[in-house]
């Protein structure tokens, strides 16, 4: 079975995304080591979404034996699925070391550390790394890291069983967190964030290595990657307000690291507006706000490899 090796790398995986798996800087380069509190955050307070996908995998693919997170993060999601696939041995898989040192303890806390184990490695290089074939491979917003992401599917089609599954969760919905009118700054912030966003996500995407740009038909990929898409379902998250302690922390730290990384796309109006969001002195706050929620959807689309 796969034990930890360490490789240089380059790309940054990881699943824990915010809107587009991760709050953007005003540069391109995304250090997810930087953000492990928020990727833990985020990712506990998703888990019933992610529990519910996880399900879904176990009744398309019974009995896995090998389940592998194809750009863990700090593991909150491979720990899930240790728990929705009892029988399997888990394999989270990043970039970034001391993520997947936070993965590992977190597989010791949970009880699980006796069939899990991580792999330092960039999922460009595909699954090569693996002693045996896998069942499942989970890529949950870690594949859109990496520059060609065609040859990153076929890296991961060939690296499973015949049978196994590839779920790939790209694309689903942006995060809402206020009505369009809160009262505050002029009506649509949230909009005007996410297209900014967008602008960031796509230079991201430009300035990575080997970069290709590709359309985001997932199941056409997927596809081309010699795998038969057999279904695509969307998982929403629905935590409305009042917000527990929890999200209200995770809404704070979302809106914070918008305002941080894309306020020269912004014009001063709406930075004043993300200012006062996240000022917990100031009553028109998230800190204090009863209509405060969070609203989100996430994309899954499942391939098999032909038997």
């Amino acid at each position: 079975m796969p034990q930890h090796h360490d490789h240089t790398s380059h790309d940054h995986t990881s699943h824990d995304h915010t809107s587009h798996g991760h709050a953007p800087h005003d540069h391109t380069h995304v250090d997810f080591a930087d953000m492990l509190p928020l990727l833990v955050q985020e990712a506990e307070l998703y888990a019933p979404a992610y529990v519910e996908a996880a399900a879904w995998l176990r009744e398309v693919r019974p009995g896995a034996e090998l389940v592998v997170d194809a750009g863990s993060g700090p593991g909150v999601i491979s720990c899930l699925l240790a728990d929705a696939f009892p029988a399997a041995r888990v394999v989270a898989v990043d970039v970034a070391g001391s993520l997947l040192a936070e993965a590992r303890a977190r597989a010791e806390r949970l009880g699980v550390a006796d069939r899990f184990s991580t792999v330092e490695a960039e999922l460009a290089d595909g699954l090569g790394f693996l002693d045996y074939p896998a069942d499942l491979v989970w890529a949950s917003r870690s594949l859109h890291h990496v520059g060609d992401q065609r040859a990153a599917l076929a890296g991961f089609a060939e690296g499973l069983a015949p049978g196994g599954v590839l779920a790939l969760l790209e694309g689903g919905l942006p995060s809402r967190f206020l009505p369009r009118d809160f009262g505050i700054g002029r009506p649509g912030l949230q909009a005007r964030v996410d297209a900014a966003q967008e602008e960031w996500f796509a230079r991201m995407r430009a300035d990575l290595p080997g970069a290709v740009t590709e359309p985001e038909d997932w199941p056409a990929l997927l596809t081309a990657a010699g795998l038969r898409h057999t279904a695509t379902r969307t998982f929403l998250l629905d935590l409305p307000a009042p917000l527990s302690d929890e999200a209200r922390a995770f809404v704070v730290s979302s809106l914070t690291r918008r305002r941080d990384g894309l306020a020269e796309a912004l014009d001063a109006d709406d930075v004043a507006t993300l200012d006062r969001l996240v000022d917990p002195d100031d009553k028109a706050s998230v800190h204090h706000r009863p209509d405060a929620f969070l609203l989100t959807a996430m994309t899954v689309h499942v391939g098999v490899k032909p038997a």
